[in-house]
């Protein structure tokens, strides 16, 4: 992404949240609620408490606060991961906000306000003697197949391990976040990949389990998502969320699962790199 198209989506941002209060749209105004799906496998963003069988997270979090602010309720549904993009395009989603990053790829037909500094992380099991990410080259590594962790995977790999002369990286797919940790702690994978926005909460849930490797290898950002042909729901989101960032609530939700670093400054439209 240039600087150019940077700033434009900031000055866009802006005027939408400098201009007259952006209404909701008539029939979700009309209905009381907001439709939202969510991939409940990806703690903290959003997941089944072990405990009450609730539905709880970051992302519930900050749309339990927007729908507050908007007047509605929320109508919680699940999906796997892959049919998070159908659901919005088949309007049984209003809008997503589930773990799902800003991705060039799928700004053909929709939307991003990006709302969470994300990036992929390597980590391996405890007992795993490698010390830096190039000890990975040649080893198989897992990440859920529907992200967009396998490229960035792949696009590491031919940058680092050719250039050492070693062999690239194998990578395994997985259904979800958990499918690939099960594989990492049976075996059948060396390490994985995950967001660094969930891999404080998995250490914490199983102490000293897992050991993470380096920094996150590319910069990105999670957003939520929004049908290119519904900007009138997009930017009164916008509007609640740049609100909720500026009086404190949305810092003290990141910070609430220890994502605070996370944070970004203010609502980014279609802002992640190219």
């Amino acid at each position: 992404m240039t600087r150019l198209s940077y700033f434009l989506g900031i000055v866009a941002l802006a005027a939408v949240t400098s201009a007259q209060a952006a209404e909701l749209p008539a029939e979700i105004k009309q209905a009381g609620a907001l439709k939202l799906t969510v991939n409940s496998t990806y703690a903290p963003m959003e997941y089944r408490d072990p405990a009450t069988n609730e539905l709880v997270g970051l992302d519930v979090d900050l749309a339990n606060e927007l729908a507050k602010r908007l007047g509605v309720k929320i109508v919680w549904s699940e999906t796997p991961f892959a049919e998070l993009i159908p659901s919005l395009q088949t309007k049984r989603a209003d809008f997503i906000i589930s773990g799902i990053s800003d991705r060039a790829s799928r700004r053909e037909t929709a939307d991003f306000v990006d709302y969470l500094g994300t990036g992929p992380q390597f980590f391996v099991m405890a007992e795993n003697e490698a010390k830096a990410a190039t000890d990975l080259c040649g080893k198989k590594v897992g990440t859920t197949r529907s992200t967009s962790f396998p490229v960035e995977i792949e696009k590491w790999s031919k940058q680092n391990c050719e250039p050492a002369g070693k062999p690239v990286i194998q990578y395994v797919p997985g259904e979800n976040s958990i499918d690939v940790r099960n594989q990492l702690k049976q075996g059948r994978i060396d390490a994985a990949v995950q967001g660094s926005e969930t891999l404080p909460y998995a250490q914490t849930q199983e102490p000293g389990k897992y050991r993470v490797i380096g920094e996150p290898f590319a910069k990105g950002y999670q957003g939520i998502m929004f049908r290119k042909d519904d900007a009138a729901l997009r930017e009164v989101v916008t509007e609640k969320l740049a609100a909720m960032i500026a009086d404190g609530s949305y810092k003290a939700v990141l910070d609430k699962w220890g994502l605070g670093a996370n944070a970004v400054a203010q609502p980014m439209l279609n802002a992640a790199p190219q």
